[in-house]
C-alpha cells in the first residue's frame, strides 16, 4: 500500500482465494478504506461456487496490467499462490477440453478421498506432480483419467506464452512470522469471521470450491458444534503455518534467485529497500510483483 500510494500504482490481487466473493475476512481481502486508497484487481472475480483456474486468472490478470499501464499507473502484481504468479510471468500450457459431465463425475468422487489417496494416485498417474495441494492433485487426476494425458508433460508439449519480465519483492519478517499469524487469525475472528462464515452457510453449497480457503472448514465444524473455540483457532492457526511453511519454500526454489529482492518489514529500513527495488525497469515494459 505504502509503494503503491508513492507510484501511484494498482495493486493486483494473485490470490486464489481472495477471488470469490463474500468470502472477505478470512481471506483478508483488502478493506474498503484500503480500496478506496489505491485501484485493485483481482478480488470478487466470480462466485464461490465456480471453479477458477490459474490459466483464467492469468489471462485476466494479463488485461489488468495493460490497463493499469493504459492508465499510468505500475502494476502491481501482489499475493502468495505460487501457481498464479508462474501461470502469468512464464506461462503454463494449452490446457485439453474435459467432457464436463465426466468431469463433474469424477471430481464427487475425488471429494471424497484424502489428501494422501490423492497423493498416492498422482504418484501414479503423474509424479511429478504428487507433491502439490489438493486442487492441483484433482486436477491432475481429471487430465490424466479424462484425457491419458499427463499434466507434467503437457507443460513441457504445449507452453502457453507469457508476455511479461518480471522483478520480485518477496516479504518475509523471519522468526516474527509465527507471532504475526497467531495475531492476525485473532484479529479476523474479532471481526466477525465467525458471523461470516455462519451466513455462507445459509446460501453457499457444502461443496463450494470455495470452502477450501485455509480455515473455513474449520470455523464450518465449530458451528456445527464439533469443534470449541479454542480448538478451531489452534487448527487454524497450524494450518495457517503450515501453508506459510509452503509458501517461503516455493518462493526460495521456484523464483530466479537474480530477480528476486528480500525485504523484512520489521526492518527500520524497509521504505529505503522498497524505494530502491521500485526504481528498477521502468513499469512502462515491465509487470512487477
Amino acid at each position: 500500500m505504502w509503494l503503491a500510494e508513492q507510484e501511484p500504482a494498482t495493486i493486483i490481487s494473485a490470490d486464489s482465494r481472495q477471488i470469490y466473493r463474500r468470502f472477505d475476512i478470512g481471506t483478508a481481502k483488502a478493506t474498503h478504506h484500503e480500496l478506496a486508497r489505491v485501484p485493485h484487481a483481482g478480488i470478487d472475480v466470480v462466485e464461490p461456487t465456480e471453479r477458477y483456474s490459474a490459466a483464467a486468472w492469468a489471462a485476466m490478470a494479463d488485461r489488468w496490467i495493460e490497463q493499469a499501464r493504459d492508465s499510468h499507473r505500475r502494476p502491481l502484481v501482489v499475493g502468495g499462490t505460487g501457481l498464479y504468479v508462474r501461470a502469468l510471468f512464464e506461462g503454463l500450457f494449452e490446457e485439453p477440453a474435459l467432457d464436463a459431465e465426466r468431469r463433474r463425475t469424477l471430481e464427487r468422487e475425488l471429494a471424497e478421498f484424502s489428501l494422501g489417496e490423492l497423493r498416492r494416485w498422482v504418484q501414479v498417474l503423474d509424479p511429478p506432480r504428487a507433491r502439490l495441494g489438493r486442487t492441483q492433485l484433482v486436477r491432475a487426476i481429471e487430465i490424466a483419467l479424462l484425457t491419458g494425458a499427463r499434466v507434467s508433460d503437457l507443460h513441457r508439449a504445449r507452453p502457453r506464452t507469457h508476455r511479461w519480465r518480471p522483478r520480485y519483492l518477496v516479504v518475509d519478517p523471519g522468526p516474527s512470522l509465527a507471532q504475526r499469524i497467531a495475531a492476525r487469525i485473532d484479529a479476523m475472528l474479532a471481526n466477525g469471521w465467525l458471523d461470516e462464515v455462519q451466513g455462507l452457510m445459509q446460501t453457499v453449497p457444502a461443496d463450494a470450491p470455495a470452502w477450501n480457503s485455509t480455515g473455513y472448514d474449520v470455523l464450518r465444524q465449530l458451528v456445527r458444534g464439533a469443534r470449541s473455540r479454542a480448538s478451531a483457532r489452534e487448527a487454524i492457526l497450524i494450518e495457517t503455518r503450515q501453508y506459510a511453511k509452503r509458501q517461503r519454500t516455493w518462493f526460495r526454489h521456484q523464483l530466479s534467485a537474480d530477480r528476486v529482492t528480500r525485504l523484512d518489514p520489521t526492518a527500520p529500513d524497509w521504505p529505503a529497500v522498497v524505494a530502491a527495488w521500485a526504481a528498477g525497469p521502468s513499469p512502462a515494459t515491465r509487470a512487477e510483483a
